[in-house]
């Protein structure tokens, strides 16, 4: 009964935690923890439309974690440094274009790129420099890497043992959502199924070793950068993350102790109501998957936990102050929708790097929106309005219409409301080692072999870019009042030097380290990736002997081929 949930609502609430801070009004008005009837869904209730928790952000709120990193790792270190010092209350690395392509600096084909999207990261040497002085044992970290994630997740595991931090303990977040670098980012390394491999040995190997670790970080952000609409940025996230729980049920993990370390990364664009639509609407699918189809009976296992980038593709070069009031909307459609961490953009960002002023901005703007606007008092505090509920529920359906596209191409003649049929084979299937047979991951490897995806996305920019051009769709500044007195920004610029000097880094360590102990465990790991046999203890032992990501990436291009996306017309 709808009375019930009421009640158990607040049961829950007056058992849990709350903040000792004040919660009334600006006018000094006393508010409730959360506002419905007698027939509404309750904030912590399945399937969580409303939020994971009964107190909303009064119990806590959610983790500033910015988005930073340049040149090496020291001037990075020194950025992180600055962020917790104002009040952040996690990191977020971003790497540099080598790195993320499993590249080391000196490579030729990193030549003109390095520390210039990100910190260069080569070894576990510079990941000890990137933390030197930040306890990785109380800070969370995110790192926003996919095609080599698992080798660099290795070199953040042995800084924190040369740290003396207890790696058991360590909490934070690592990207390795490699479905959507085919589908949108195209940072790969290797085919599908030796990626799914590496993958499904991190999921195995957080969940014995380290459970508060969060192995993946399914990314509809880059996807929605890409192009896609919000329906389509849930409904590819959403497959995703569906493809990473058959992946560890073909392992025979148990869901309710693997799929608590899945969490998800969204965009937060510039349509406010249809953002915090987009958010609602995804926890519930999520929950009702997880339970109905594959299984999961902890809330948990059910819950759909996400950060929250601002958009990043909203941000114009054309009086590029606007894009603080752009970022400040966004992140308040992220925090009314619930986000469990959020990152704001700089001002800056869509010409460079942010410079220090411009990260110190997009730090308080997020400070500003917790401290003094009172959106933490109230959990879902649009819950209940006709619009964003409708909006809510029309999203929903729209994703739920693109899953039963993607079963089809899997060959699947089931459909989302077919939850009972699903679930039997899901439980048929349990276990079974190809998680490529398995009806989602079929769907996204036809997908994305055929372009599927990429077309969906394409066709979307595409009639977005002629309704700007119309003018159907207008952005300030840019195809509307665009006289301005905006002067030009001074941005951040990395020097050529830090190349040159990470290059001469880099030939250092590998003079001093032991050559063959190094050679030697590289070539253990690639004996480890012809068995069944789990990759990360190998891996870690070439990492401890400093061996570089280069060398680790390059000994598997070797082994397994580098993937070639086909040509198409």
């Amino acid at each position: 009964m709808a009375e019930d949930a009421r009640s158990r609502w607040q049961s829950r609430y007056e058992q849990s935690r709350v903040r000792d801070v004040d919660f009334t009004t600006l006018g000094g008005l006393e508010v409730e923890p959360a506002y419905g009837t007698e027939e509404s869904e309750w904030p912590g209730e399945f399937p969580f439309t409303r939020g994971l928790y009964p107190t909303g952000y009064r119990g806590r709120t959610w983790t500033i974690r910015q988005f930073a990193g340049f040149g090496n790792a020291q001037q990075t270190n020194e950025r992180y440094k600055m962020i917790l010092g104002r009040g952040g209350g996690g990191l977020s690395v971003a790497f540099d274009m080598p790195t993320l392509m499993g590249r080391d600096s000196d490579d030729p084909k990193s030549l003109g790129e390095v520390g210039h999207c990100g910190v260069a990261i080569d070894s576990a040497a510079d990941m000890e420099v990137l933390f030197d002085g930040i306890d990785l044992g109380d800070v969370t970290t995110s790192m926003t890497i996919s095609g080599p994630a698992v080798p660099v997740f290795c070199m953040m595991i042995v800084a924190a043992e040369r740290a003396g931090v207890d790696t058991g303990k360590l909490n934070g977040t690592l990207q390795t959502d490699i479905f959507k670098e085919y589908i949108a980012q195209k940072e790969w390394l290797f085919g599908p199924e030796p990626h799914l491999r590496l993958i499904g040995d991190l999921m195995e190997y957080c969940a014995e070793e380290i459970p508060a670790y969060k192995p993946l970080s399914v990314s509809g952000y880059h996807i929605r950068e890409a192009g896609s609409t919000a329906a389509q940025e849930l409904a590819f996230t959403l497959a995703d993350g569906f493809g990473y729980v058959e992946l560890g049920l073909s392992r025979g993990l148990d869901v309710d102790v693997f799929a608590p370390g899945l969490s998800f990364f969204f965009d937060a664009h510039v349509d406010f109501f249809e953002e915090i639509a987009k958010f609602r609407a995804a926890r519930r699918i999520w929950a009702r998957w997880m339970r109905d189809v594959y299984g999961a009976k902890s809330e948990k296992a059910q819950w759909l936990r996400f950060h929250t980038q601002t958009a990043g593709v909203s941000l114009t070069a054309q009086q590029p102050y606007n894009n603080v009031v752009r970022t400040g909307i966004e992140a308040l459609s992220a925090v009314l929708g619930g986000t469990n961490s959020l990152h704001t953009n700089a001002l800056d960002e869509t010409l460079a790097l942010p410079s220090e002023q411009a990260a110190e901005i997009a730090l308080r703007t997020q400070q500003v929106i917790m401290e003094e606007t009172g959106v933490v008092n109230v959990a879902d505090p649009l819950g209940g309005s006709w619009y964003v509920e409708a909006l809510t529920d029309r999203i929903e359906a729209e994703a739920n219409a693109i899953f039963d596209k993607i079963l089809a191409m899997g060959g699947s003649t089931l459909t989302h409301a077919d939850t009972a049929q699903l679930a039997e084979k899901m439980r048929a299937s349990t276990g079974e080692a190809d998680a490529a047979e398995w009806p989602m991951t079929r769907g996204l490897l036809r997908g994305i072999e055929e372009g599927w995806f990429m077309g969906e996305i394409a066709e979307a920019a595409f009639q977005y870019q002629v309704a700007l051009e119309k003018g159907d769709k207008r952005i300030v500044g840019v195809n509307c009042h665009t006289d301005s007195v905006t002067h030009d920004l001074e941005i951040l610029r990395v020097s050529h030097e830090v190349e040159v000097e990470q290059v001469r880094e880099l030939a250092g360590r590998r003079q001093a380290r032991d050559e063959a102990a190094a050679q030697a465990a590289v070539q253990r790991m690639v004996e480890v990736s012809r068995t069944d046999e789990n990759m990360i203890e190998s891996m870690l032992e070439a990492v401890r002997a400093e061996a570089t990501l280069g060398e680790i990436c390059d000994a598997l291009r070797a082994e397994w081929g580098e993937y070639r996306e086909p040509a198409r017309f």
